[in-house]
């Protein structure tokens, strides 16, 4: 009979950096910003980290959204057709991380090593713990601000949040929501709104109920089966995707390069504050 060897378990860090931006930068969107700065290409890059073109380019919008800064810029036409770039930015930020990353996985063979001489169980337990206390969300929209404005009522807050110097959105919560999140002028939180709660209008003399109106410009669309994506780039480079029909696209005319505005209710803007 052969004696079975026991199984090893060893911790490999998977960083995430938590910064004043938010929590918004992981292994696999590093790999991406490399593979962007290597081949200039998003196509090329998504191949390589391996993602899907779309999937590339969703992480780039999200890390774009989240930065004080862009981190990825485009260059259209040119004798090479244009591409995709890091800035200066982004690649200080990669810098940065794979520092903290280093040190990081430095810290987790310690801490693994310590775990051990408890017995292999007390590692798989911890690794389950850690696991447990990740978090992810399905709102397709992901920003992190100040806030700029804050109006009580006898139900409801209102709550203004600053994104850049040119863009502010609105959230309406309850009270208990408010006094949960321990709200204050210059509190960072993260905004989050559902793809589908969010319209787009192309006609600028256009009113409705809505709060939220944002104007910039139609930089990408990804049609699906029943309905397609529009994504709409705003001045200083964040972005917003709305999901709809196309017929929609049709009678507005969407096209990359169109001036749209993405609307959406106060009450659709979803908040949180990580402490």
């Amino acid at each position: 009979m052969t004696n079975r060897r026991p199984i090893q378990h060893k911790f490999v860090g998977k960083l995430t950096v938590d910064t004043e931006f938010g929590n918004f930068l992981g292994d696999t969107r590093i790999r991406l910003l490399e593979a962007i700065e290597r081949y200039g290409s998003i196509s090329q890059a998504a191949k390589a980290v391996p993602l899907s073109y779309k999937a590339a380019w969703d992480a780039v919008d999200a890390m774009n959204n989240l930065a004080e800064a862009p981190l990825v810029e485009r260059s259209v036409g040119g004798r090479n057709g244009g591409g995709t770039n890091l800035t200066d930015y982004g690649r200080r930020l990669i810098a940065m991380y794979r520092a903290v990353e280093q040190e990081y996985q430095e810290a987790i063979d310690r801490l693994s090593r310590r775990l051990g001489e408890g017995g292999e169980t007390n590692v798989r337990q911890f690794q389950t713990l850690l696991r447990r206390m990740s978090m992810r969300t399905s709102a397709r929209n992901q920003f992190v601000g100040h806030v700029s404005g804050l109006r009580e009522g006898e139900v409801s807050f209102e709550v203004r949040v600053r994104l850049d110097d040119a863009n502010e959105i609105v959230a309406v919560i309850t009270r208990a929501s408010a006094e949960n999140l321990e709200l204050a002028i210059g509190k960072e939180v993260h905004a989050f709104v559902k793809a589908p709660s969010v319209l787009i209008v192309t006609d600028q003399a256009a009113r409705t109920t809505a709060r939220n109106h944002l104007w910039g410009e139609v930089t990408r669309i990804h049609e699906g089966p029943v309905s397609s994506e529009v994504t709409i780039t705003l001045p200083g480079g964040r972005n917003l995707t709305a999901m709809v029909t196309h017929d929609s696209i049709g009678a507005l005319e969407l096209a990359v390069g169109t001036a749209a505005c993405a609307v959406f209710q106060a009450t659709s803007v979803i908040l949180a504050v990580f402490d």
